[in-house]
């Protein structure tokens, strides 16, 4: 069946069931009649991230605009246990990057601040934001769960030694990042697992945190080819490999 991408989409939160009525923001209910220039009767796909997506219609004055729920059109999926860890960057690439690792499928998104990290703080509202807009242009049916900002030692403290941390590591000698993703003593991988994906600061980890992580149980110190790349783009270059090889792609 295909997804038609054209239809206006809204995430709303709210509880969505036949015939439930859903008040819209003042920003929402804009953009839909002055930017989209919808009116009442009009169609709206909404989804709430638990409940399916849903066909509604507009409903109510252009001052006060509702949507009543008539249908669920598609069943919930559920997210992969893939946490995106992750050393905050700076405004428009850490926009850029929110979004893509909501694109490619991450449940969790976990900022971390790192020995090198240059941002001191993080817009966790912005963040969830990002992760909304993103899904709402891509037809998907789940957000990610965003956490609050942790240090990188509290985080290899709290992670179950029992899941996988995959740790992007510029220092691994480079080699083929499928060969070491699918062959590693710890894989395959129980359905209940989590994998945890790590991408670090501009700068890089320094030698203590790079110790740190390789310590840890069920590590996969993973190459991402011959090239320095740059957080932002590593971020999609690990979750497209982690997600082809261990992820919803493969099945």
């Amino acid at each position: 069946m295909s997804y038609d991408f054209n239809a206006p989409r809204l995430y709303v939160d709210a509880d969505l069931n036949a015939q439930a009525i859903i008040p819209l923001s003042r920003e929402q209910s804009n953009y839909l009649s002055n930017v989209l220039r919808l009116t009442e009767g009009d169609d709206v796909l909404i989804f709430n991230g638990r409940d399916g997506e849903w066909q509604a219609h507009l409903a109510g004055s252009r001052k006060h605009l509702e949507l009543i729920a008539l249908q669920c059109v598609r069943a919930q999926t559920r997210l992969p246990h893939i946490h995106y860890v992750f050393a905050p960057l700076k405004h428009a690439r850490l926009d850029y990057m929110i979004q893509k690792a909501v694109e490619m499928g991450a449940s969790v998104l976990q900022p971390v601040m790192t020995r090198r990290t240059q941002v001191t703080r993080v817009n966790l509202e912005r963040m969830h934001a990002n992760a909304i807009e993103a899904a709402e242009q891509c037809g998907l049916l789940s957000l990610p769960e965003i956490r609050s900002v942790c240090t990188l030692d509290h985080f290899i403290g709290a992670w179950n030694e029992d899941d996988v941390l995959i740790f992007c590591d510029e220092d691994v000698e480079a080699s083929n990042p499928i060969t070491a993703l699918t062959h590693h003593s710890i894989l395959p991988l129980q359905p209940h697992r989590s994998i945890a994906v790590i991408i670090g600061p501009e700068g890089g980890f320094d030698q203590h945190e790079r110790a740190a992580l390789a310590a840890r149980k069920n590590c996969i110190r993973l190459s991402l080819g011959p090239r320095i790349l740059r957080a932002d783009t590593a971020a999609v270059a690990a979750l497209t490999l982690v997600q082809a090889c261990l992820g919803d792609w493969s099945i």
